[in-house]
């Protein structure tokens, strides 16, 4: 999937494209991306959620190209439209640098999925590129399954995917508004950088930033109308757990395996063997079985969204 989305991104200079991973991450990133500079590869020194790791890369990007726009893109969303995803790149872009605006490129809803955000959107405002510029209404986060089938029903409501596109200025400014302490640390961070002290200063700074999400740290308080959405048809999925997997790869009531596995009377279920131990599986149906040499995961498949919780 990492090398799906920088293949998706093959409009743009390898220069251009910056990685942000943890450090254990690091060899496995340098051997699937050769052509992506090292220097571009930000290795976040600590877990303190996407808040945290969105404004350490804008930082970083308004230190190397002031003034520059910057798409936050993931590497666990599946996109299937890869021409309609860079058409709708570009012309946030243009909408950034024309506006200062905050933008989002989201997807129509398709199903009442409740592990998803959902974006209400306005009237149109413009037209660039041929591409409709929508204005915010407002945000619902993970609604319930009842709001979720209402959603579905209204093509006012998308799913947020949280594909940024605004100037990294733009974003950090939002920082030094809503998290000012963090904005604080960042500048820091940023002062230290190209002065031969970044990585003992980066390394000391980084874990004191707060765990929270871009959503709850700056999203959630802007004001609507500093936003502008952008509807495209992507083919997009977040590949966010073991159940998303199984949905995007199975047909019908199969079994998804991978490794040494066998299975009687059992369906609808996502097993991987990644170690010498074979496993094997009686009677089960809706399970994930995840086998690695770091541990065992077995739960309902339907449940595998709350592992962070375990």
């Amino acid at each position: 999937m990492l090398e799906e989305t920088i293949d998706r991104l093959d409009f743009l200079k390898p220069e251009d494209i910056y990685i942000a991973i943890n450090e254990k991450h690091l060899k496995l990133t340098k051997s699937l991306a050769p052509q992506i500079p090292e220097s571009n590869i930000i290795i976040e020194p600590d877990l303190r959620d996407t808040a945290s790791c969105i404004g350490y890369a804008a930082a970083i990007i308004d230190k190397n190209h002031p003034d520059e726009v910057m798409a936050v893109i993931y590497a666990d969303h599946l996109i299937q439209n890869k021409v309609e995803f860079a058409v709708k790149l570009q012309a946030a872009e243009k909408v950034a640098q024309k506006h200062n605006t905050l933008n989002i490129i989201e997807v129509p809803a398709l199903s009442p999925n409740t592990n998803y955000g959902y974006a209400k959107i306005g009237k149109s405002l413009e037209t660039i590129d041929d591409s409709e510029i929508y204005e915010l209404l407002h945000f619902e986060e993970k609604p319930s399954i009842d709001k979720a089938k209402q959603f579905v029903k209204d093509d006012s409501y998308l799913w947020n995917t949280g594909i940024y596109v605004w100037k990294a200025k733009t974003l950090l400014e939002k920082y030094q508004q809503y998290q000012p302490e963090t904005f604080k640390v960042l500048q820091k961070i940023q002062n230290s950088l190209n002065t031969g002290k970044s990585h003992e200063t980066i390394s000391s700074l980084y874990p004191t930033l707060e765990k929270i999400s871009i959503d709850y740290a700056i999203i959630e308080k802007v004001d609507p109308s500093e936003f502008r959405i952008l509807k495209a048809n992507l083919g997009w999925s977040d590949i966010g757990n073991f159940e998303a997997i199984y949905e995007e790869l199975a047909t019908s009531d199969q079994n998804i395996t991978r490794g040494d596995v066998k299975t009687l009377e059992t369906s609808d279920s996502l097993i991987y063997a990644d170690t010498d131990k074979p496993i094997k599986v009686i009677g089960l149906k809706d399970v994930v079985i995840v086998d690695t040499p770091e541990g065992l995961l077995v739960c309902d498949k339907n449940q595998a969204k709350r592992v962070k919780e375990i």
